[in-house]
């Protein structure tokens, strides 16, 4: 496969096309902002998101759709989950037989609950989708600093052909078999994300973040396999070692919006005054629904919906989770 498309420029999908530009022969990034696409077809740099990342000369970049699509072997969403299905809808008159379709979106749909995987079926009524995750900042990709991540399908050989596409000096691809398991755990570690920003802007130690991390792994875990994924797969990279990279790195911009509302800032004014997406924001309305769908117990994400949607201030959502009644690991 030599024909790669990116659907969506922002900071992740723009680290991914300087990353993946020396395994294909044409790369084509697909910007929503017309402006900012012709600003980084003339600069070689998204000046919005990665200032300082040069973008390889074989990345084609423009702002329509059909032109990005024209030739592709694989179709790479990277935008927001709330954008994903309308923009799948969007590709479909230029969408050829024989696409794959890998999924780089770190979220869920709101209103159906759906995995970004099962969108993309639903849509294209396709099942040649993988989904590819793990601890990866878009900086460090982009800066071509080692990163390993994780790529996934029910189909075994298209998880080994995404992984042979995409794999290279600085970037490493594992596969596995479990994309529930991998989408799950890729989305749901932003809800825990926003409560380690919200204990580190508290200006509690280390003990809480430990015990934060492993019981939000649990929570995490107990959902994905609820759900027909597999527990060994949330101790891996697209598990633990995001849900670690995401709780203590200060790129994190889920654990950005806990350390703003630990500092007594307002939801609706952090939104505004951000440019990239918290995906963890909207996942924790949609987790609270998969643990009633699943009869799942999901503590952590509870309170943080609770932080987040009803007011609840973050010394009393602490206050709950630990005085909730005892028992064992």
């Amino acid at each position: 496969m030599k024909n790669l498309a990116i659907i969506g420029g922002g900071s992740w999908g723009t680290a991914l096309a300087i990353v993946l530009a020396p395994r294909f022969s044409r790369v084509t990034l697909w910007v929503y902002e017309s402006d900012l696409a012709v600003r980084m077809a003339a600069t070689r740099v998204n000046d919005v998101y990665l200032a300082d990342c040069p973008i390889p000369a074989n990345v084609e970049i423009t702002s329509d759709l059909e032109r990005a699509l024209d030739g592709a072997e694989i179709v790479l969403g990277v935008m927001p989950s709330h954008l994903a299905r309308g923009l799948y809808e969007r590709m479909l008159p230029y969408l050829l037989e024989g696409k794959v379709f890998v999924s780089a979106t770190k979220g869920l749909e709101n209103h159906s609950l759906l995995r970004i995987t099962e969108v993309i079926r639903e849509v294209a009524a396709t099942s040649r989708v993988a989904v590819i995750s793990g601890p990866s900042f878009a900086r460090e990709v982009a800066c071509l600093e080692p990163t390993a991540v994780v790529a996934a399908s029910h189909e075994r050989g298209l998880a080994e052909a995404v992984q042979a596409a995409f794999s290279g000096p600085t970037f490493r691809v594992y596969t596995s078999s479990d994309p529930i398991g991998v989408e799950i755990g890729g989305s749901i570690k932003n809800v825990v994300a926003i409560c380690a920003g919200v204990l580190h802007g508290m200006g509690l130690g280390h003990n809480a973040m430990a015990a934060l991390i492993t019981r939000g792994l649990a929570e995490i875990t107990r959902l994905a396999v609820a759900m027909g994924g597999k527990a060994q797969t949330l101790a891996g990279l697209a598990g633990l070692g995001d849900l670690v990279l995401t709780c203590t790195g200060d790129l994190s911009r889920n654990r950005a919006v806990g350390i703003e509302l630990a500092r007594g800032r307002k939801l609706d004014e952090i939104v505004a005054s951000m440019k990239m997406v918290a995906e963890g924001i909207k996942t924790t309305d949609v987790v609270v629904d998969l643990a009633k769908r699943y009869s799942v117990e999901m503590p952590i994400a509870a309170q943080m919906h609770q932080m987040l949607h009803a007011g609840s201030s973050p010394q009393e959502a602490i206050r709950r989770l630990m005085e909730r009644s005892l028992k064992g690991e």
